[in-house]
Formats: structure tokens, C-alpha cells, sequence
């Protein structure tokens, strides 16, 4: 058979269902065959559009997504939907095109060595040189993309593509990629945790990806010990759980830090170095650590753990849960942080000034979405109110772009999610810088036919770019912008578009929205004066505790 027919047949093999992507000439042998497959080729307008789908795929399905390009500008466009999977540790496929191998040794049009550029913002990438090789290389791909995880690349020349094999995809055999702690360590954890008085629990995006947020809440419930995750790792303690205490993120000290302060153990479960820095809760190295993960801790004079329970998290858990007796409960200073930025949600409930204050926003969208529906957050001054008070309930249920923070990442990621899962309600929380990064995916989300719903932030600036200026000296510059009519705007891709003039009319247009389906986008005017206000707030409360 042609190569490229062996090709998708592996994938195929791998249970692949979409491919996103751009298709280019080198890729039509590629796409030929993919018009023979069962899998599904979703056209997107811009390749970083269709990595962020990839990636999203990935998280919500714990399966690598796959995107597609053709070579040079189509691959270096994807270079920041494929860096965010990898830093967020996101199971990804990325598939390339590119000139025939003849080429290769000398300069070409639009040829550059697309593998060297990858090589570090990937686990495992490949060019395919024969056509035998395939079955090999793509069984490869899959199952180091899902053994890291994170994102794995593999190129497809056109020349290869078109040439004759008697390949056959190799059979796929499941193995089992997790170990068990060691039993010593074990121990060690368990006579830390019981000789300590406060300790606090740390949860990351480790628990989202080996889905052991349910032993987790055992293991938290049964000691009575106080838990915070990170922003990836919202979800996996229920926000109504009188032993969650809110979520870290922030590069700056904020409320939860007084929560470190006052431990005297951190039980690091499933945290990625990446999600948020031991340097800013254990400065001096002082603090006494447990690291729970799957793989070994990364070094850092901040982060030198007494005991690693390395392997399965669910198992981990459940043993600690088993061997632990003593009970802790919640200090009464952390008991009065959690009251505190809960009501920071809650007063504002009410409140009908305009522009409209970020927390009343996000009280409406949370009143109206139900526990398992999907929030998907762009990156800027409101992923910073989402990762800090939006409650969730499980986990997967709130995604955020957080290693590598990028903008645009919202609408495409929408697009996925109500792909993975139709039954569920997505909103995509946006502001209007990320949002006009990628806003040409609308086009794609009406073509394909997915309900989702898009609210924009519009401050006309870039908001947490002006916060951080002002914090450092006292004024701002190069943040301000104009923006189209959005409303206008969505209605040339043939979407709804919204415009909220009053506080108190998002949450029924917000209802209506959902109870009648369709694309909406809503321009909302957003006052951040109350990033600095918030900011000015935290510091005053960690002081005084």
C-alpha cells in the first residue's frame, strides 16, 4: 500500500477520531488518505487554532490529540499550541509535512529543519525516512505521548508518503507505563504526616491526568487534612469541601501563602514544577516535604523533599489512607482566608455597577453552569480572577493555559471540549486581546456545528500587563488598544453576538443562551480597578494574620 495509507491506518490503529489542521501541498497524499479513513479531518483557519484543540483533546481525554500541517510557516505555527502541551504536560500528536528528502542537504523553498526547531518543546520527535519505518515510529509516538505525557511530533516527507510498502500497523498491546512507591519511603510518609501539626496538602495537574481525584478526597477527608490545589489542578477537591482552602498560581504572594507559612508539612501530590514555583511558598528551603508523583522531583534548593513516593498516585493514596490514624483539621487563620475569598465571589452577586466588576461575572457563569460543565480560560486579567475564585467541582472542569500562559488558547479549546464531550454546557472566558488572536476558529466552530459560548472581557487594554505595570512603577504604558464591534463581528461568522449594557443582564441572555444553543459571543465591559483593589485587600489580610 502507498505509505501515506499506512500512516493514517496507524492512526487509526491508535484510535485516533480527529486530526485538526491546515492541509498544504505537501501534505495531499497525506490528506488523500485521510479522506479513505474513519477518522474525522477538522479544517481550522490557523494551525496554533488547531494544536490548542489538539491539546485540549489530550486533557479532557487523557488520549493524545492529533494536528496536522504542511511544512514550514504551517509547522512554525503550530510551534505554541505544541510548546503549551508540552510545558501543561497535555498527551499531543504533532504531524508535519515537508520537502522531499532530495532537499533536505540544501536551501529549498519554504524547507527548514522543522525536527531541530521542535526538539525542545517535544519528548520524542522523528522524521520518517522510509516507509517500512512507519508503523514503528508512529506506535512510538503514541506511547511516549501518553507515558510522559506531553506533546511528541513526527514529519512525513512527500516523497515518503508516496511510496509503495507491505507495512501493516503493529498490533497494539497496552502496557502498564506506572510503578509502585517504594515501601520504605511509604513509612516515612506516614510518620511524617502523623508527627505533624498543620500540615496542608498541595494537588497539581498530576491528579487531573492519572485521574485519582477520588482517592485524593478520600485521603483528604479521612485525615482532615486542609487542601489547595494549583490552577490546573481545580476540580479534584470540590470547592463545597469544608477542607478546600482555594488555589495557588499567582508569582506573587497572595492569600494562600499564608497557608504555607503556617504549615509545618506540604504534601505535594501530582505537582508539576512548572504549575507553581516552590521558591515563592518555601523560599529558604525550610519547609518539610512529601512529594506524591510519578516521576522523581525535579531539583531545586526550594523543593528537597524528606520522602517521594514515585508511582501510581491512586495506589499512593490509598495506602497513606490506610496506614495514616491521626486526624488535623483547619487551622483557625486558613478557615478565615477561605471565608474570605469565598465572599469575595458572593458580595458580589449583587452588585449592578458598570462596567461591570470581574467577580459578578464569574458569580453569574458559575450560578448558571452546572457541577461537570466546562470552563475553558484564555490567558490575561481574568485567568487570574478564574484560577483564584471560580469554584470547581470536579476535575477537568476548569482549563487554563498555565506553563506556558498563552493567549488564544480559549476559543480553539472550546471547540475541542464540546467535541469530547456534546452533552456538556462550554463557555470560553476570554479577554479582548486573547480573544482576537484566534477569533477566526469562530468560522470553524459554525462550520462544524458546536454549541458553545464566548464572554469577552473587553477592558480595550491589556489588563494584567497595565496591573503589573503599576504595581512596579506606578503608571502604565503600551497596553492600550482599540476593538472591532464584536457584536458586528460575530454576526459576519454567522454566530450570535451580545452586547451587555447593565450588571444584571448577563446571567438571563447567559440562560437564554444556554437553554437555546447555538454560538454566542458577549462583549462585557469589565472594570479591572478591582485587580488592584483585590491586590491592596490580600496584602492587608496576610499582614494582619
Amino acid at each position: 500500500m502507498k505509505a501515506s495509507d499506512l500512516f493514517v491506518k496507524c492512526l487509526e490503529n491508535e484510535g485516533v477520531e480527529y486530526v485538526f489542521g491546515i492541509p498544504g501541498e505537501e501534505t495531499l497524499d497525506l490528506m488523500d488518505s485521510l479522506s479513505h479513513s474513519s477518522i474525522k479531518f477538522i479544517v481550522t483557519r490557523h494551525e496554533q487554532g488547531a494544536a490548542f484543540m489538539a491539546d485540549v483533546y489530550g486533557r479532557l481525554t487523557h488520549k493524545p490529540g492529533v494536528c496536522l500541517s504542511t511544512l514550514g510557516p504551517g509547522a512554525t505555527n503550530l510551534m505554541t499550541g505544541i510548546a503549551d502541551a508540552y510545558l501543561d504536560r497535555a498527551p499531543l500528536v504533532a504531524v508535519t509535512g515537508q520537502a522531499s528528502l532530495e532537499k533536505t542537504h540544501k536551501e529549498a523553498h519554504q524547507y527548514i529543519n522543522v525536527v531541530d526547531t521542535l526538539k525542545n518543546i517535544t519528548n520524542w520527535n522523528r522524521k520518517i525516512t522510509r516507509p517500512d519505518f512507519i508503523p514503528e515510529i508512529v506506535r512510538k509516538t503514541f506511547d511516549i505521548a501518553c507515558d510522559a505525557p506531553g506533546a511528541v511530533h513526527v514529519e512525513l516527507p512527500e516523497d515518503i508518503a508516496i511510496e509503495d510498502t507491505l507495512e501493516t500497523p503493529l498490533q497494539k498491546k497496552m502496557y502498564s507505563h506506572k510503578s509502585e512507591h517504594d515501601e520504605n519511603e511509604l513509612e516515612k510518609a506516614v510518620e511524617l504526616i502523623e508527627q505533624s501539626n498543620k500540615p496542608l496538602i498541595l494537588a497539581g495537574n498530576g491528579v487531573t491526568r492519572e485521574q485519582s481525584a477520588e482517592q485524593l478526597e478520600k485521603f483528604v477527608n479521612r485525615l482532615k487534612i486542609p487542601a489547595t490545589t494549583t490552577f490546573m489542578g481545580k476540580g479534584n477537591i470540590p470547592t463545597d469541601n469544608d477542607l478546600y482552602i482555594g488555589s495557588v498560581g499567582l508569582q506573587r504572594k497572595d492569600y494562600l501563602m499564608c497557608g504555607f507559612d503556617v504549615a509545618d508539612l506540604v504534601i505535594c501530590v501530582g505537582v508539576d514544577p512548572v504549575e507553581y514555583s516552590p521558591r515563592l511558598w518555601n523560599p529558604d528551603g525550610s519547609k518539610k516535604i512529601i512529594h506524591i508523583h510519578n516521576s522523581h522531583p525535579e531539583i531545586d534548593s526550594s523543593y528537597l523533599p524528606e520522602c517521594s513516593l514515585i508511582g501510581n498516585l491512586k495506589h499512593s493514596l490509598y495506602r497513606l489512607t490506610e496506614n495514616c490514624t491521626s486526624e488535623k483539621g483547619v487551622p483557625e487563620s486558613i478557615a478565615k482566608l477561605k471565608q474570605t475569598m469565598e465572599n469575595e465571589l458572593l458580595s458580589y452577586r449583587n452588585d449592578n455597577s458598570f462596567p461591570v466588576k470581574p467577580q459578578r461575572i464569574l458569580y453569574d457563569i458559575r450560578n448558571r453552569l452546572y457541577r461537570d460543565d466546562i470552563l475553558i480560560s484564555d490567558v490575561g486579567a481574568h485567568k487570574l480572577w478564574v484560577g483564584r475564585l471560580f469554584p470547581a467541582y470536579k476535575p477537568n472542569t476548569v482549563q487554563i493555559s498555565n506553563g506556558l500562559a498563552s493567549m488564544g488558547f480559549a476559543l480553539p479549546g472550546a471547540i475541542a471540549a464540546k467535541l469530547v464531550h456534546p452533552e456538556k454546557n462550554v463557555v470560553a472566558v476570554v479577554g479582548d486581546g486573547g480573544f482576537m488572536m484566534n477569533v477566526q476558529e469562530l468560522e470553524t466552530a459554525k462550520r462544524i456545528g458546536t454549541d458553545l459560548i464566548v464572554i469577552i472581557f473587553n477592558d480595550s487594554k491589556y489588563g494584567v500587563i497595565e496591573w503589573n505595570e503599576l504595581e512596579k512603577f506606578k503608571t502604565s504604558y503600551g497596553i492600550d488598544f482599540s476593538n472591532p464591534d464584536f457584536v458586528q463581528m460575530a454576526q459576519s461568522f454567522g454566530v450570535n453576538g451580545v452586547k451587555i449594557e447593565s450588571a444584571d443582564e448577563l446571567t438571563s441572555k447567559l440562560q437564554y443562551a444556554l437553554e437555546n444553543g447555538g454560538i454566542w459571543v458577549f462583549d462585557v465591559e469589565v472594570d479591572y480597578t478591582e485587580n488592584i483593589k483585590l491586590g491592596e485587600k490580600l496584602r492587608e489580610m496576610t499582614c494582619g494574620i
